[in-house]
């Protein structure tokens, strides 16, 4: 890295850690405080009550308290990184660090603990002692081989998991990498020759992981500073003496001559080209030392093209990562009450993560790592980190071996429904759509997606065929499609998989044209203009197809203005009893679904249409299992002011009335006054509305955007949607900042037979 860039580097992880305020961690409450009863409740004399009961049960410290989801990172910041021993107070940053990832990636709650304290024997008691406060140890960046002791002594001594990551976590990554590798270099563990350099804790921990996964103890030489580790050679430690060999051979250069995997946790320039060019047949090469590798790719592949190669770096592929296991591994640990992390736990992390990379990359993991090969092989041996199935792969395949070597004091009844709870708690949408998903299933529907080409397309295309019985329908050129399933490393094929239409050469060119002619010759399309529009317009194409019975639905609008899909979608499909009456959003927020309507369609609409929008909002929210209380809101509120929003409201609220209806509605309002309750009952306190409007729909396109929009970019709201609704899901336009699995959630909605909420 250049000096400018690393002076750069620096500035901005300086501020990042001053500001906006000191720190990277915070401590929120998760019970309201806002009163005398809360007060009472949390503290004197209703905390008590819980007191009595743990003191009756230990096992409901997890009930009543946090310690069952609290882990704490412990250092004497004797090893960080690649510092050294800079000591306890120094270590902190790196310890707030951590317990960010353990809250980012597995919703952990984490203290960092820095101790000042050298000696692993009182270092060990001052970790047991706290015991009581939490649900597992992580310790962290102490020095070898101080952490085989403190370790070897909290586990025997503590009730709880211990788990040095350095040691373990770093050992699994590389299992899982290993174990990919030789399946690419088409090799096995038991035939390889290992030799590593670096006898220190992770160094040490990886080879007994490999002897584990199936190495010869034989077949591994350590190196370590001194050179080879042999027998009688002293100045060693119990834990490298393991490794001995009985050779006359001292230095790495020595024994590197046909290897198949180096594993180097030391330092930089390390190994050489003349020794890569020594090695085996399509070496594997972990260079992992930070920041500087024993050897770079491109050193490596100079003199051994074939050469498999990861390192500890994220500039380079394969980047062993200690993120992709820890969080997720206490998270399994945590939710079964284990009682340690074993052999058989960890092994089945490293299958866990080793089979996710010879999977699908999924999309959203895809969007984070934009413009990166994903697909499974020599550079991608291992997933990413921002990969969210990791949490549902890993900390269940963890779960499970605690509870089958009996070390779960709390096993799950169904460990199905607990991956898939894990995956709810990645993908917000889950939950939310688990009844359109089971209502899709009902039924097998085809799909027309306007823009095929399009990446997020793609990928919905192949989880529609995972996880719906739907049928997809590509319109797009055969070449670009193919090319981009390649490049995302998809496993769809044109043709077998989903139907393809090529609108440059497709057979039924004549027929489309011709029919989007008849259609609309009286609108001034002239036959020139039908086949023009019939090869370049691909969403006057799939509405065509949806009008012809050759699809059952048409989803369009990843690129592109609402209103000019929504211009070709009615003219084609739209008809007297199927026309645009709004679009509706969800938005998924913290404190649960919050729909919105209409967003889309009418700009401006008229009383009469806003009626229309509420009656069509309640039957779609029901569509999600969720009974509306829907909220007529604008700029007055119960008459206190003559706007013109206000009049269309109040007229809207009369032609509602004017029928039965099945639901729940109130207006006109502010939208503090829909969602409080209280504050609602002040400014009207006969109001029909009870509770919190789980439903707003606004006298404008742009009231209701906007608000999409704020709750989207200021609240982390995830959008599933538009809705488009009225077209008796014949059709849906989405917006283009839709991900792959909006397209999969809307496809869901798509795939609906109408029967279900008509």
């Amino acid at each position: 890295m250049s000096d400018d860039k690393q002076d750069g580097l620096r500035e901005a992880a300086l501020h990042y850690h001053e500001y906006p305020r000191p720190g990277k961690l915070e401590i929120r409450a998760t019970k309201p405080l806002a009163n005398g009863r809360d007060l009472a409740r949390a503290y004197s004399p209703g905390v008590a009550e819980a007191c009595l009961e743990i003191k009756a049960d230990p096992a409901d410290a997890a009930r009543y308290t946090a310690r069952g989801n609290l882990v704490a990172v412990v250092t004497n910041g004797s090893a960080v990184l690649g510092l050294g021993n800079i000591g306890a107070l120094a270590s902190k940053p790196v310890m707030e660090g951590k317990a960010v990832l353990f809250k980012k990636f597995a919703n952990i709650d984490c203290f960092d603990i820095e101790l000042d304290e050298p000696d692993p024997e009182k270092l060990a008691d001052i970790v047991c002692a706290l015991e009581p406060t939490f649900g597992a140890i992580n310790l962290e960046d102490i020095k070898a081989p101080d952490c085989f002791i403190v370790e070897q002594l909290c586990r025997q001594r503590m009730g709880i998991p211990v788990f040095h990551d350095d040691q373990h976590g770093t050992a699994i990554v590389v299992g899982a990498a290993a174990t990919n590798a030789l399946r690419v270099a088409n090799k096995r563990f038991e035939d390889i020759k290992v030799v590593s350099t670096g006898g220190g804790a992770a160094g040490i921990a990886c080879l007994n992981m490999l002897l584990k996964l199936g190495v010869k103890r034989d077949n591994v030489w350590l190196c370590d500073i001194d050179g080879l580790i042999h027998e009688g050679r002293g100045n060693s430690t119990p834990q490298k003496d393991a490794y001995a060999q009985g050779s006359e051979a001292k230095t790495l250069d020595d024994v590197i001559d046909g290897a198949d995997l180096f594993l180097g946790l030391s330092g930089p320039g390390v190994l050489t080209p003349d020794m890569v060019a020594k090695m085996a047949n399509r070496p594997i090469i972990f260079a992992l030392a930070n920041p500087t590798p024993e050897i770079l790719p491109d050193a490596a592949r100079a003199v051994a093209p074939d050469a498999i190669i990861a390192t500890g770096r994220s500039d380079f592929p394969n980047q062993v990562n200690n993120v992709l296991c820890f969080p997720f591994i206490f998270r399994g640990a945590l939710d079964v009450g284990a009682t340690e992390i074993n052999d058989a736990m960890q092994l089945a992390c490293i299958d866990g993560i080793a089979e996710l990379a010879r999977a699908t990359t999924s999309a959203e993991a895809a969007a984070a790592y934009k413009g990166e090969q994903l697909t499974f092989g020599a550079d991608y041996l291992i997933p990413k980190p921002f990969d969210p199935r990791l949490i549902a792969v890993v900390a269940g395949a963890v779960a499970e071996a605690a509870m089958a070597t009996g070390v779960a004091t709390r096993p799950l009844d169904d460990v199905s429904a607990y991956r898939a709870k894990l995956n709810q708690s990645v993908f917000k949408s889950a939950f939310i759509m688990r009844p359109v998903f089971d209502a899709a299933a009902t039924a097998e529907r085809s799909i027309v997606f306007a823009e095929g080409e399009d990446e997020r397309v793609l990928r919905a295309a192949q989880a529609i065929l995972q996880e719906t019985t739907d049928r997809p329908i590509l319109i797009g050129r055969p070449e670009v499609i193919e090319a981009r399933i390649e490049r995302a490393g998809l496993v769809i094929r044109p043709g077998e998989d989903f139907a393809l239409v090529n609108p440059e050469n497709d057979p039924r060119y004549r027929d489309y044209w011709e029919t989007y002619h008849g259609l609309m010759a009286r609108r001034g399309v002239s036959p020139d203009l039908a086949r023009a529009i019939m090869r370049t317009n691909t969403t006057a194409i799939g509405a065509v197809m949806v009008h012809r019975g050759e699809a059952d639905s048409l989803i369009c609008g990843t690129f592109g203005q609402y209103l000019w899909h929504l211009n070709y979608v009615s003219c084609v499909l739209g008809r007297q009893d199927l026309h645009p009456i709004g679009a509706l959003s969800l938005m998924i927020l913290e404190d649960g679904p919050l729909f919105i309507g209409d967003t889309q369609v009418h700009p401006t609409p008229t009383p009469e249409q806003i009626a229309e929008t509420t009656v069509a909002c309640a039957r779609h929210i029901r569509r999600f299992g969720v009974e509306p209380k829907i909220a007529l809101c604008s700029g007055s509120q119960f008459g206190n002011l003559d706007s013109d929003s206000g009049r269309r409201m109040r007229a809207a609220l009369e032609i509602l009335d004017s029928t039965p209806q099945d639901f729940i509605y109130e207006g006109e309002m502010h939208v503090d006054s829909a969602l409080d309750a209280e504050l609602r009952a002040r400014v009207f306190p006969d109001c029909r509305l009870d509770g919190v409007a789980n439903a707003l729909v606004f006298a404008s396109t742009d009231a209701a955007g906007a608000t999409r929009n704020i709750l989207k970019t200021r609240a982390n709201g995830l959008e599933v949607g538009p809705i488009l609704m009225g077209m008796g899901n014949r059709a849906h336009i989405v917006t283009p900042s839709i991900t792959a699995r909006g397209l999969l959630n809307i496809s869901a909605l798509a795939g609906t037979p109408v029967s279900h909420y008509s």
